[in-house]
């Protein structure tokens, strides 16, 4: 197959496909090239289905630090598990790619992205999510694409921009990556600088625009050179086990779905699905295959009776499971200070959902360094959020994060930076471990509103309380409910888990998925409103708890001085071979300390007397003397200009000749000589160190 390469140029920037050359044995592969970005996006299919009852789809982007001229740290130098901005970029692409699917598509696929080259000004995950669905559409998997997206900011003007430039997007208000088809969005993950709702649903909608471009330009390649689609056995139910379901359990599941109580409700469920299985006429079959097939289909049936009954009631009826208002938000119950030791803690529980977030405090030293494709070399505030299967009555695997924990906790990360105090206000890494203590629905968002309370606990002096709520929609063709707070159940038989964080002046965080092909714009506005009238009521929630933060930190917290010394003072402070700050340190009853390149120093310690301590063994370097302090030394140097003197061992101030007398004085030595003994007042310290005398008496001529 020859080499084929189509190129276009969309909102100024230069996208080119190549195809035909590389990776040829996958079902469909694609390299593209964005500005000096490069991917290779594969897409591979099994053509036998599996017997699982979901889609099996798994997106791998896999990044290589050669792409950014790096070689791997740690001992194997070599790439090892994902980093997180790796899991979130997967993330970003399956949620954007799976609704394109059919409902009953059971075939493994599997998409791999190669970063093979980064250009920080021409964002990856864009070009990735582009190439994957290339890869896709091209192929013979069945896919309902093309996909595409585009990462927007506002910038200090309040313009839009779409694929900003690095330093653009440092410099915005704004990081929104949305995801779309030809007439609607169906992926959105955005944090936002307290945006209003307004600027939100315009720089969701002017990406949209840069979208439908991306689409038209992969509609032609798909055009040149695409496969014709495979024919796929799509997962259906046999008629006999349809109607065994209808005759005999559908009643009873349709009463059981009106239980408002969840765990009663579960549990009534699954014991009928029990019934059904044994009651089952089985007859002799012996292909235990055929018997596998055939539990699936029967599970699937009754679920899906559930799953109508359900969505039947809200989209019909109005009704919620637990008889809420349709903008009606669950019971809520705040508390702080659980915990004693740690620097700052509260427990938010929304109806069944509960989460307790867990403050700690640290020395800016203890940033978490990244090693990574992007151009973050690290970060002093980290979110974590953990969520075990006992919070929903279940067993399972505890061990490491999954990505869906990495995925909530960096929404939740997202959300609460933009309220955080800069590092120079508050300089200290900051690390909130939100632990789910019960789930049933936007753990996500509880964890936001608990880290708001435990850092308000904490001390930390916040900008405003942000919040967090889950918005859900079910939708039958042009008719349509949306949801506030959704629960487990509206979140699984739902159409769309629309995630709003922010604060009472704009939107912090977003974070879209959808189950269906994608929403309109009327929809995003509507959920986007709904979700600003829960902020209220939850803002007032935290606020009743806790109305500001405290001034102090906890007893247990590490105290911290911050102060600023002369550049060229660092290597006096570190000392020769680290001699002089570790002695310091170890004078100072073990404090830590920080030394910015700008000079900046921060002395970290619970007690303030260790903190002090290290304060003036550091200033005895840079700073031995004081404003107005009166000293005796000699005169070591005369110039024209003035009088050096020596104060102490390696220390000289200045008498320049104008403070020498009170009258104007011709020569230096009219006044003073080499080795005469004076008492001298200090009058200044420059921002180098040079200190500057003013000459009281002389003691002893030479």
């Amino acid at each position: 197959m020859a080499k084929q390469i189509f190129k276009k140029i969309i909102n100024n920037k230069e996208i080119t496909v190549e195809h035909g050359q590389l990776a040829k044995q996958a079902s469909g592969s694609i390299l593209i090239r964005l500005g000096k970005t490069v991917i290779l996006a594969t897409a591979t299919t099994n053509p036998t289905p599996t017997e699982l009852d979901f889609f099996p789809l798994t997106v791998v982007f896999q990044e290589k630090l050669y792409s950014v001229g790096k070689i791997p740290g740690g001992f194997l130098k070599r790439e090892g598990k994902p980093s997180e901005y790796g899991i979130l970029s997967a993330r970003v692409i399956d949620r954007a790619l799976r609704p394109l699917f059919s409902e009953n598509f059971r075939n493994e696929v599997q998409i791999v992205i190669n970063v093979l080259a980064v250009d920080n000004d021409h964002d990856v995950r864009i070009a990735s999510l582009f190439g994957a669905s290339l890869a896709l559409g091209i192929s013979k998997i069945p896919f309902n694409g093309p996909v595409a997206s585009a990462l927007v900011t506002i910038d200090e003007k309040n313009q839009i921009i779409v694929m900003p430039t690095l330093e653009q997007l440092n410099n915005g208000r704004m990081e929104l990556i949305v995801a779309g088809t030809e007439n609607e969005i169906n992926m959105v993950e955005a944090g936002c600088q307290q945006s209003s709702e307004e600027e939100v649903l315009q720089a969701i909608m002017v990406g949209h625009q840069f979208i439908k471009e991306l689409n038209a330009f992969q509609s032609e390649i798909i055009s040149a050179v695409g496969e014709s689609k495979m024919v796929v056995e799509l997962f259906t139910i046999r008629e006999e086990i349809s109607n065994f379901v209808q005759q005999h359990y559908a009643d009873q599941l349709i009463k059981a779905a009106q239980i408002r109580e969840k765990i009663e409700r579960y549990q009534t469920i699954s014991e009928i699905e029990k019934q059904a299985i044994v009651k089952f006429p089985w007859s002799e079959e012996k292909d235990e295959k055929l018997k596998r097939r055939m539990l699936l289909e029967l599970s699937t049936c009754l679920k899906n009776v559930v799953r109508d009954e359900i969505r039947h009631q809200i989209t019909v009826q109005k009704l919620r499971l637990d008889n809420r208002q349709l903008d009606e938000i669950r019971p809520l119950d705040s508390e702080i200070d659980l915990l004693p030791i740690v620097h700052g803690s509260a427990l938010f529980t929304r109806g069944e959902t509960q989460v307790l977030s867990i403050v700690t405090l640290g020395a800016l030293g203890e940033n978490q360094i990244i090693d990574g494709i992007t151009d973050e070399e690290g970060k002093r505030f980290m979110h974590h959020y953990n969520f075990p299967p006992f919070s929903v009555g279940e067993t399972g695997r505890m061990g490491a994060p999954s990505r869906r924990e990495i995925g909530h906790g960096a929404l939740g990360e997202k959300a609460l930076l933009q309220i955080l105090p800069s590092e120079k206000e508050f300089p200290y890494t900051i690390r909130i471990v939100s632990e789910v203590l019960e789930s049933n629905g936007s753990t996500s968002q509880a964890a936001i509103c608990a880290s708001t309370l435990a850092l308000m606990a904490a001390g930390v002096p916040i900008k405003t309380p942000v919040v967090g709520i889950a918005m859900g929609l079910v939708k039958n063709d042009e008719n349509y409910t949306i949801l506030t707070d959704i629960q487990g159940m509206e979140d699984h038989l739902g159409d769309m888990d629309f995630k709003v964080a922010g604060t009472k002046d704009g939107i912090c965080a977003l974070q879209m998925d959808i189950k269906i092909s994608g929403i309109t714009q009327e929809i995003l506005w509507e959920a986007l409103l709904a979700a600003k009238k829960a902020r209220t009521t939850l803002l007032a929630n935290i606020l009743a708890t806790i109305p500001a933060p405290r001034i102090e930190l906890a007893p247990t917290a590490p105290k911290m001085k911050t102060f600023m010394i002369p550049v060229e003072k660092i290597r006096d402070v570190i000392g020769t071979g680290g001699k002089t700050i570790t002695s310091i340190i170890e004078k100072s009853n073990n404090v830590k300390i920080d030394i910015e390149d700008d000079g900046q120093v921060t002395i970290y310690h619970k007690d303030y007397e260790a903190i002090n301590r290290a304060y003036q063994l550091i200033k005895d370097i840079v700073f031995p003397v004081e404003i107005n302090q009166e000293l005796i030394g000699t005169v070591v140097k005369i110039e024209k200009f003035g009088a050096f003197v020596n104060l102490k061992e390696n220390l000289d101030g200045l008498i320049h000749i104008s403070k020498l007398a009170d009258h104007r004085v011709e020569k230096t030595e009219d006044i003073v000589n080499v080795n005469d003994q004076v008492k001298v007042k200090v009058i200044e310290l420059d921002s180098k160190g040079k200190i500057k005398l003013k000459l009281l008496e002389v003691i002893k001529s030479k």
